[in-house]
């Protein structure tokens, strides 16, 4: 028999109080590109998603080193190899070299999906207005566990063990910290009102790339600390 993905609680707020983003660097615009929907980084490069294109962009310098021209309206993954782009109601498994699409799977949310990162063999997906991150397999698309939010899910990440996510709803916009187990929000970084985030990831240590939606930049936060008990 087969078992049922695990779900989570919404996430719970008790004594977690936001605290200002420490914003250190920001690139973008960025030339013909409108929006950042999805960002990612490969060791070398951040990758930003801008709706037909993937930028990749030297991340000390903010310049676009290449493009790939691809479908790309929400968020994007590296998984060591392979980046992994939503395209609408899909995710693509893509050779970043020669741009090719080598597989595809159906996106969790049917269209409604956000945020998208690779970790612990795993896609992880944020849902946008289902409030939600699945953890999905990456060769069939199945559901292996959902942890629910009670905000808004745009972008995803993993780090040191760690699982953050982006939130924006009406003008607010947070990085939060959770419990992948209880759903428990450890950490808030709150960022200034009127600035958006929509993909998310971190460069493996203490930065935070976070897309800026509309305004068509990535801006860089530094992430706090491992928290102590």
């Amino acid at each position: 028999m087969t078992s049922s993905p695990r779900e989570s609680s919404p996430e719970t707020e008790t004594e977690t109080e936001a605290r200002p983003a420490e914003i250190v660097r920001e690139f973008g615009p960025f030339p013909g590109a409108s929006a950042v929907h999805g960002v990612s980084y490969d060791g070398r490069h951040m990758w930003a998603a801008t709706g037909t294109r993937l930028l990749a962009i030297d991340p000390h310098s903010g310049e676009v080193a290449r493009t790939l021209q691809h479908a790309c309206d929400a968020g994007t993954a590296f998984d060591g190899r392979h980046l992994w782009q939503i395209a609408e109601s899909r995710i693509d498994k893509i050779d970043p070299a020669s741009g090719a699409v080598l597989a595809s799977i159906p996106a969790p949310g049917g269209g409604g999906d956000s945020g998208l990162t690779w970790a612990e063999g795993s896609l992880w997906v944020g849902n946008y207005r289902g409030r939600k991150i699945h953890q999905i397999d990456p060769d069939t698309g199945a559901i292996r566990r959902t942890i629910a939010s009670n905000r808004f899910v745009t972008g995803v990440t993993w780090v040191d063990g760690e699982l953050w996510h982006g939130t924006m709803e009406a003008d607010e916009s947070e990085l939060r910290h959770v419990d992948p187990g209880s759903a428990e929000v450890l950490e808030r970084l709150r960022l200034p009102a009127g600035v958006s985030v929509s993909g998310l990831e971190s460069d493996g240590a203490d930065l935070l790339y976070c897309g800026g939606g509309g305004s068509g930049k990535v801006r860089v936060v530094r992430r706090p600390k491992a928290r102590r008990s």
